[in-house]
Order: C-alpha cells, then structure tokens, then sequence
C-alpha cells in the first residue's frame, strides 16, 4: 500500500488546503453489537475535498468540500458516531439494496414464483427492508490510483457484501461490489457491480442527504436551494407513495425543475401529489437521448446550487430515473453532528430505476439473471457558483 494510506489518523479540516497529496486515512468508527470493529475511511484530494465512508452500510457520514471563498464545510447530514446509524437514522448517507425505493405490498412474482418480503414502510417494502445493505458490514479495501506519470490520480475504497439466497426475502445468492473514487476534480464517483446466481431483483442507490450551506451549529432548511432536474415526466404516486404507472408531464405543475427553481418556490402548492409525500418525494424520467438508453452514457440528472456559500452540486448518472427527496419527515428529533435536524433540513438525489418495478411491467427492468452483469456509475460533481 502507499505511503498516502494511514490507520488511525484523520484530515485536518479547515480551510481548503489545495496543493496537498491526496491521502487516505483510516480509524475504528465504534462497535457492533457482536463485538465487530466498523472501521471509518476519510479519504482526501488535493483540492480540498474530505470524504467520510465507514465499511458499515457504506455510509458517508462527512463530505468537506470548499464554499466560494476556499472555506471547507460538511454537506451532509448524519453522526459522529456509530449506534444512531444502527438504530435511528432514516439512511443518512447510506448504500441501498437490494431494491431502492418502495415494493408494493412487499410482493413481486418472478418467473411465476411468488415472492414476500419484510413490509417496513406499512403495508410495502422500503429500500431492502429493515435489514437491508445499509445495516450490513461491508469487505472495504481502500485504494491508490496513479496516473501515467507515477502521481495519484484518485483515491478510493471498494466495498464488497455477499447477499445470501433468502435474506430479506430476495431471491439468488448477489454478489455486490460498490466502489467509491474521489479525484481531483472534486467529483465523488460511485460504481455498483453485481452478480447472481439466480434472477432477482435490484436496484442499487445512495442515500445521502445534502445541505449545501453546510451543517453547522444551526442547520438551515435547504429550501432556499435553486435545483434542476433534468426531467420532462415524474411518476405520480398513491397516498402509500407507490407510483402508479403512469407518467405525468411537470410542465404548469410544482414538479417542474427543468430550469433552476428555489425547491421551497412551490412546495406549499395545493397539489394532491405534494400531499402524499408531505412535499417532494417521486421519482423523475431523466431526459435522455436514444444513444445516451444504448450506450449507457452519462447524462446530467440534476444541478443544485446554493446562493450564499456558492456550492453547486451536480449529478451524472446512467440510471433511468432519480427520486427527489426534500427531507420531509426530518423533524428536529434527530440529534446530528451539531445540531438537531429539523424540517427539510436536508434533500436526497438518489440516482435509481423506477419504485414498484418488480410489478410495474412497463418500467425499465429491475431483473438480474444468471450469466449477467449489473453496473451502474453516477457522479457527484463538486464546484462553486458566485
């Protein structure tokens, strides 16, 4: 392993240090109840940006990235330490899988076979179940990339779970393999891999929550955030928030972010699909063009900027669809880093194909079969906006 890799130290945190060499550090981030050492990862570029990910859930649990005068600042919502992300937290920076989102029921049928599992969001299925990959203890093997003239390109940390046939009621014995990369453009790469020994289901996310004007000893509501999303359509959902089937147009409706909008301008609207999710909380059709769908290409599915610190926030992905999320069930229960987080004080982007598609034949396929290959990448693009 390189020099650039030390257990049990951790980056200095302040002002924007660029010039350094991007570094990884490690540290046990707490306990398990069986006695296991969850480990914490910061990983570090040259420009600045500090990434926190521990082998539990693969949660980023701190991302520092610089605000329009070089000042660092954590955008994202979650703990220092480990048991609240075991017990309360509502997947604060987490992996999700087996399938993200919502399962009607908690049923599918799969090659004629009927299938139940755990219902943990009432009467349906949430992001794999109570049980599901963001309270699992991941294999991590941090790493080095070099570029061609011997200096580090990239710094990152592959994270590999074997999800057995059964668990949470899927399925297939899934190898799943989700590789972090932070460069020195300030971007946070994230690519999920798996395969199967039998078909099952899967769609893969990350579920981290985003405060663009940092979380300090007050958390702000990020409605003063101008979002844009690359969408034409979203999916209307029921009052169990299961899509149902449809596509709906955001043109003259409070979903239309497809030129930067403020995300509280039209939050309040009297709109029945703002009711269901007490806000925003459906998944977007992300415009894509016919060669983007066959060659897989990245394509931009949001842009976030936030006025004051001057952060912008970009995702690229190859997934279908993204579900906006507005931090709608934050309460000021929850005691963060610093603060409580309250109402809306942290939206989620989660890059994702569709909710429900197990039992919605016309969306895009969720079935991973034997002898295939699921990859997926998306991009998380750091800058700053005057």
């Amino acid at each position: 392993m390189s020099s650039n890799f030390h257990k049990n130290t951790d980056a200095n945190l302040g002002m924007s240090d660029k010039g350094e060499i991007p570094s990884i550090s490690q540290k046990v981030f707490g306990q398990l109840l069986d006695g296991r050492d969850v480990q914490l990862f910061t990983l570090a570029n040259s420009q600045g940006m500090i990434v926190k990910i521990t082998d539990f859930g693969g949660i980023i649990t701190e991302l520092h990235v610089p605000d329009k005068h070089g000042r660092l600042g954590d955008v994202a919502l979650g703990f220092h330490q480990l048991m609240p992300y075991c017990d309360v937290s509502p997947y604060f920076g987490a992996l999700i899988g087996r399938f993200g989102n919502r399962i009607a029921d908690g049923r599918f049928v799969l090659d004629g076979v009927s299938h139940q599992l755990p219902c943990n969001d009432g009467a349906h299925h949430l992001h794999g179940g109570s049980a599901g990959f963001h309270r699992v203890k991941w294999d991590a093997v941090p790493f080095i990339r070099n570029d061609a003239r011997g200096g580090v390109a990239a710094v990152g940390l592959t994270l590999s779970y074997l999800s057995v046939d059964g668990e949470q009621g899927y399925p297939g014995n899934l190898q799943v393999t989700v590789t972090y990369t932070l460069t020195d453009a300030n971007e946070l790469q994230v690519l999920y891999q798996a395969v199967t020994d039998q078909a099952t289901p899967i769609n893969l996310t990350q579920h981290t929550y985003f405060n663009l004007a940092g979380i300090s000893n007050v958390v702000s509501d990020i409605l003063g955030h101008e979002l844009m999303i690359n969408a034409d359509t979203y999916l209307p959902v029921n009052s169990a928030l299961i899509p149902t089937g449809s596509l709906l147009s955001v043109a003259d409706t409070a979903f239309d972010f497809r030129t930067p909008k403020l995300i509280g301008a039209r939050i309040h609207d009297e709109d029945q699909q703002l009711s269901y999710g007490s806000g925003y909380d459906h998944n977007y059709v992300l415009n894509k063009s016919r060669s983007q769908e066959l060659s897989q290409e990245l394509s931009l599915a949001a842009h976030v900027h936030e006025p004051v610190s001057g952060r912008v926030l970009e995702l690229w992905t190859q997934e279908p669809g993204i579900q906006f999320y507005s931090g709608n069930f934050l309460d000021g229960s929850l005691s963060g880093k610093t603060a409580n987080y309250g109402h809306r004080s942290g939206f989620c982007l989660e890059p994702q194909h569709y909710p429900d598609s197990p039992n919605q034949t016309a969306f895009p396929n969720t079935i991973l079969r034997l002898g295939e290959e699921y990859e997926s990448l998306s991009v998380y693009r750091f800058s700053v906006q005057a």
